[in-house]
């Protein structure tokens, strides 16, 4: 019966919340619960398992298994007693003496500083129940990104039933058979579409939607481009962007159809996802083409944010072939969220703004209600720090770049911590912090979380149950 529910949520994963919530709830009541792409099966980060503990032990959970890997921001993914993570294997070679890829001087902000940094990606795949390392894949991936966050792959596989979907940092993308490695299909952006990697690589999840894979890309006429899922054959290409960003497709219901969502560096859009037509585009616009966080979406209203303090709200008419700005978000209004996915239930948003201020504010008009920096320094500002939220029942998971774990209830009154455990250590230097930013995985009453030396797995299962 499980099998069954695992194709059948594999099926219907491009529907409306609202419909995959029956096969969601097989799975849950079954005693176990997948994982198989960026933010749960409906990229809703809603974990919709039970029997989950309310608080951690005072040594924390139980650790069920560590394997050693290789460096990145590419979160693990969950299907059938597979764990699926991607990571980097970089060359011995020095990166402070590496070729710098510009024409002239290299810009005084080492942020935007590229090298060319040889190395290799993989693909790994582990068993879920001891974390024993299956099978890999690996290909040869000289870097061309900005060298300081040159780590490793940015995006989360993506799996659908025997395949799986990676995408590398320098425009790789595989289809895979899931039980044994083999590649099924591949394309290279750069060559197929000519694309110029952006400043920090490509970075969107791959999206299954029917028998489509679909994926942002770049270049002219090809920022989104939808391949036949099982043979990578083209189905279609759509929209012109000063550059692609980074942010996810997702496909949501909007006003009584199928709306495929693209945010790139120029605008939100909306696309028929079976054909790549364009129903809308409202101009939105993040400093540096650093769209990252996922649009969600609350009935016909779409919240996004990004850098630098960008925010607004999207309202899509009844027809759902227009769409307006309802509110742009200002220092006061909204939250400016970088790296992370805003969560929205019954009208409110949550998020980790700037320095790590977690907030709520109103979807209707971005008024704050209230904010904090419990959930990740305490009491003052961090740079760039961040928090992934996840929803299971009525309470919240927080992931904060520390390697901690908070379990917490949100509500329009506030943040009230419930418990907080340490799971891994931060390994990436950032602006003198050292940090953790790949997104966990939640499944079979678990949580599967990486940094740049290992991935771990510990339960989350109430004791006893």
């Amino acid at each position: 019966m499980l099998k069954i529910s695992l194709r059948l949520s594999f099926i219907f994963l491009s529907v409306s919340s609202g419909l995959i919530l029956p096969f969601s709830s097989i799975l849950a009541e079954s005693g176990t619960y997948d994982w198989p792409q960026w933010l749960g099966s409906n990229r809703d980060a809603i974990w919709r398992e039970d029997g989950i503990l309310d608080s951690f032990p005072i040594d924390g959970p139980d650790l069920r298994w560590r394997t050693p890997l290789g460096s990145g921001y590419s979160g693990p993914s969950v299907s059938d007693g597979r764990v699926f993570v991607m990571d980097r294997l970089a060359s011995k070679s020095n990166p402070a003496l590496a070729k710098l890829l510009h024409d002239g001087q290299p810009p005084r902000n080492i942020n935007f500083v590229r090298k060319l940094l040889p190395g290799k990606e993989r693909l790994v795949c582990l068993n879920e129940a001891d974390g024993k390392i299956l099978w890999h894949h690996e290909w040869d991936c000289p870097y061309t990104t900005v060298a300081a966050y040159a780590i490793g792959p940015r995006a989360t596989p993506t799996i659908d039933g025997d395949r799986v979907y990676t995408l590398g940092a320098e425009g790789n993308l595989f289809a895979i058979q899931t039980k044994n490695g083999k590649v099924i299909w591949s394309h290279d952006f750069k060559k197929k579409h000519d694309l110029k990697i952006p400043e920090w690589g490509t970075a969107s999840h791959p999206l299954v939607h029917g028998d489509i894979l679909i994926c942002i890309v770049g270049g002219s006429g090809s920022t989104c481009v939808a391949y036949d899922k099982r043979t990578g054959r083209e189905l279609w290409r759509a929209l012109s962007a000063s550059q692609p960003g980074y942010c996810p497709p997702v496909v949501r219901r909007i006003s009584g159809f199928d709306q495929l969502l693209i945010w790139h560096s120029d605008a939100l859009e909306s696309l028929n996802p079976k054909t790549g037509d364009v129903y809308w585009s409202v101009p939105i616009k993040p400093t540096y083409a650093m769209a990252i966080g996922q649009p969600v979406v609350e009935g016909n209203r779409i919240y996004v944010m990004g850098y630098n303090r960008i925010s607004g709200c999207v309202e899509v008419s009844k027809e759902g072939t227009a769409a307006k700005l309802l509110w742009k978000g200002s220092t006061r209004r909204g939250i400016p969220g970088v790296h992370n996915t805003a969560f929205i239930q019954n009208g409110l948003v949550y998020a980790c703004g700037p320095g790590g201020r977690y907030g709520c504010i109103r979807l209707s008009d971005g008024e704050s209600l209230w904010s904090t920096f419990a959930p990740t320094e305490g009491n003052r500002r961090a740079t760039w720090a961040n928090v992934f939220t996840v929803r299971n029942g009525n309470r919240f998971f927080l992931a904060n770049d520390y390697g901690e774990l908070i379990i917490a209830n949100l509500s329009a009154t506030g943040y009230k911590e419930l418990s907080r455990a340490k799971l891994i250590e931060p390994t990436h230097q950032v602006a003198g912090r050292t940090l953790v930013w790949s997104h966990p995985a939640f499944a079979n009453r678990s949580v599967y979380l990486r940094n740049d030396r290992e991935i771990r797995c510990y339960s989350l299962a109430k004791p006893n149950d």
